[in-house]
């Protein structure tokens, strides 16, 4: 069985040359160790996985790379669309095969797990800022019907699992520096203490980073801590502790109307004037335990708790929230601890002489924010100031939970045949308590309640050793997050609990072949959805959301990754999605004459989403000595709207990256430097969708570099 971690270094690989592939012809592909992929619970090789998931190594993370962004490493995965906002306030926008397009910050639609531990929300608001990629061990991307076991809001699920320590012990240090006054800086440690069978192994990681930033008014700070704590009991038990922590600041540069994009792209002139910015601390920590009860039983329990508090200054007009008893103010204020519990038993049994694995659990996760709003200035007149914490504007308590028991199996009923099928039955609460009742203020209180049932069914069959075909099919749900219900579209106060959760059927056809010393997958896909949750629209500071009908995403998924001959290894990766609305929409919002943005009609693409997406990469990548590589990334236009009446153009991006690596007894130094956006191409790196005053735009840098050194000492 052949399969392949993705490869270190890029180019786009109709730029090989001949010798090449005449070299690889001459060689005799190696055969390379199965890779384990957990993400399915099923612990299966990813040639094995009836299901489209991927595997990125953290050392490939971590290769010629500043080791800031999951952008910089994630963008060759198939289906996943990841775009660096050039905001650090907003987080990076992400979505898998579409889930996830519509956000405004932070990730929606998809589950993100840090060592096993949420870092989604119950009501499915997730955020990437704790992940500390200098310490991950790898990042597994799974995709289609089988992301429905993970419950609400999991159109597509990312687990990142960060390293454990191992001996020798270890010591690093690294730097790196960029464009834009761009700095990072980190240490690291890991080991193993202890003898025979039991022992304690340990991973302790700090990383603070600092930018000027590309546009004005774009500079963040943020300071990240990660450690792992392994304690072996013995063979058959392992209690591991994670905890980390962030301490981030951020200034808001917001986006551009199209002729802001297109004159001065980096300007940044009403953030200014409102000082726009965030604030965000968190501290979290973790216990897995898993015990071996006996050779064909296990149990894994999860328990974890965390607290984070965010300082957020919009640049929300003072004669909006003056005009508006209703209005919720310029600056939020929120507070919140969260914690829950996954109870996991797995057991190997046989039906009709035929092995058979099934995993029973519990998950509950719960939720609980104080939000404060206040308005964004202070005084009238001449004399007033912005961008400053002013009266009170809104108090309340809000609490989100979920309570999902859950069951899976996998059985072989056949030498080549395997059948796999899971239930989840999700529960989703909303409750939100209103503490900041007025004569003009109406009590906006109210509780809501999801329940669905979530089943998955697939079907693989293993035509030889290394090939692999199989068909499954999977039912999801996605329920709106706090943010998404605090707003009503018509305008009137109180919570939108009107708004209900979009029900989603995918299917999908895929294919694996181990070959060439790499693999090679392919997916056809397709997913209906029933009340598609869309912005029904973003301005003064004020979101709100509709549910529009239906909609159907098509596509297709194309990637290789693997090593051709000698040190070279190459990476392609495309993927084609054709995301549509299926009804009109009937609304007072999607009808006004004087809004054709909002006009959302039959068969308008969904926002957001690129049709076609092309990754294609190589590297010369000796374990010493010199290294190179490069890449290059094609993505086709984003419409920015329902109404499709304006685009984020297409754009064709390359990278050039070199390095060299010694070693010497203990000693080991690896070096980089890299050149983005080779060809000073101008485009927008992402864009805020059905954002209400046109400011769509978030322009990315052109041509920048960035170079880097770590240094490691083995004990």
């Amino acid at each position: 069985m052949q399969t392949h971690h993705r490869g270190r270094y890029a180019l786009s690989l109709l730029a090989l040359p001949a010798s090449l592939s005449l070299a690889w012809a001459q060689e005799a592909p190696q055969t390379l160790a199965p890779i384990v992929v957990t993400t399915t619970r099923m612990d299966t090789s990813v040639l094995d996985t009836p299901a489209s998931v991927t595997l990125v190594d953290g050392p490939d993370m971590r290769d010629a790379k500043l080791q800031i962004n999951l952008s910089e490493s994630l963008a060759g995965v198939p289906g996943l669309q990841i775009q660096n906002r050039q905001n650090y306030a907003q987080d990076l926008q992400v979505s898998i095969r579409g889930f996830g397009a519509r956000s405004t910050f932070g990730v929606r639609g998809l589950r993100l797990y840090v060592d096993g531990i949420p870092a989604t929300m119950p009501d499915g608001q997730g955020q990437t800022s704790n992940i500390d990629i200098a310490s991950i061990d790898r990042v597994e991307i799974l995709r289609g019907p089988f992301s429905a076991l993970y419950g609400n809001s999991s159109g597509g699920v990312i687990q990142v699992f960060t390293e454990d320590g191992a001996a020798p012990p270890e010591l690093s240090a690294g730097f790196a520096a960029g464009s834009y006054g761009t700095y990072r800086y980190g240490v690291k440690a890991s080991g193993v203490a202890g003898a025979g069978d039991s022992g304690i192994d340990y991973l302790l990681s700090a990383t603070r980073f600092t930018t000027q930033g590309y546009r004005d008014h774009s500079g963040a700070r943020k300071n990240l801590g990660n450690m792992k704590l392994g304690l072996q009991f013995d063979d058959d038990s392992k209690l591991t502790l994670i905890a980390n922590s962030v301490d981030m600041k951020a200034d808001d540069p917001l986006g551009l109307t199209r002729q802001q994009y297109e004159s001065s792209p980096r300007s940044a002139q009403l953030a200014q004037e409102y000082d726009t910015r965030k604030t965000a601390k968190q501290t979290q920590g973790g216990l897995v335990y898993d015990k071996q009860v006996d050779a064909d039983n296990a149990l894994r329990v999860m328990l974890y708790y965390g607290q984070r508090e965010t300082v957020q200054y919009q640049s929300i007009p003072p004669a909006a929230q003056l005009n508006s008893p209703g209005h919720a103010g310029g600056v939020i204020g929120l507070k919140r601890e969260y914690g829950g519990a996954d109870l996991r038993w797995t057991s190997k049994l046989s039906l009709a002489g035929r092995p058979l694995t099934l995993i029973g659990g519990l998950a509950y996760d719960e939720m609980t924010e104080k939000r404060k709003g206040y308005e964004n200035f202070l005084g009238s007149g001449p004399a007033r100031q912005l961008g400053v914490q002013g009266a009170l504007r809104r108090n309340e308590s809000n609490k989100s939970a979920n309570i999902d028991p859950y069951i899976q199996g996998t059985w072989q009923f056949a030498e080549k045949w395997t059948f796999d099928a899971g239930l989840r039955y999700s529960t989703v609460r909303f409750d939100s308590d209103d503490r900041y009742i007025t004569a003009l203020n109406a009590d906006d209180s109210g509780d809501a309640r999801y329940r669905k049932a979530l089943p998955m069914a697939s079907l693989r069959y293993a035509a030889t050793p290394e090939i692999s075909l199989y068909a499954s099919v999977g039912r999801g749900f996605e329920t709106p997050t706090f943010n998404e219900i605090s707003y009503r579209d018509d305008g009137l106060s109180g919570l939108n609990f009107a708004l209900q959760p979009a029900v989603n059927t995918s299917v999908e056809i895929g294919a694996k072949a181990a070959l060439a010393g790499g693999l090679l997958t392919a997916a056809l896909f397709q997913t209906r959805t029933q009340d598609e949750i869309v912005s029904a629209d973003s301005r003064d500071g004020r979101a709100s959301f509709q549910n529009a009908g239906r909609t159907r995403r098509s596509g297709f998924e194309l990637g290789w990754s693997g090593k051709l001959a000698g040190h070279w290894r190459s990476d392609l990766a495309y993927t084609w999605l054709d995301a549509k609305y299926r009804d009109d929409c009937m609304t007072p919002a999607c009808l006004d004459p004087a809004r054709p943005d909002k006009h959302l009609q039959t068969g308008n693409r969904i926002p957001g989403i690129a049709r076609q997406a092309l990754y294609a990469a190589i590297g010369w990548v000796p374990p010493t000595g010199w290294r190179a590589g490069a890449e290059a990334r094609y993505l086709s236009k984003i419409y920015v709207n329902d109404g499709n009446t304006d685009t984020a153009p297409g754009y064709f991006l390359a990278a050039l990256n070199a390095g060299y690596v010694w070693r010497t007894g203990a000693w080991e130094l690896n070096t980089f430097a890299r050149v983005d956006n080779l060809f000073d191409r101008k485009y927008a790196g992402s864009v805020i969708v059905n954002e209400g005053n046109e400011r769509y735009y978030e322009p990315a840098p052109g041509r920048n570099w960035s170079a880097g050194v770590n240094a490691s000492y083995s004990f």
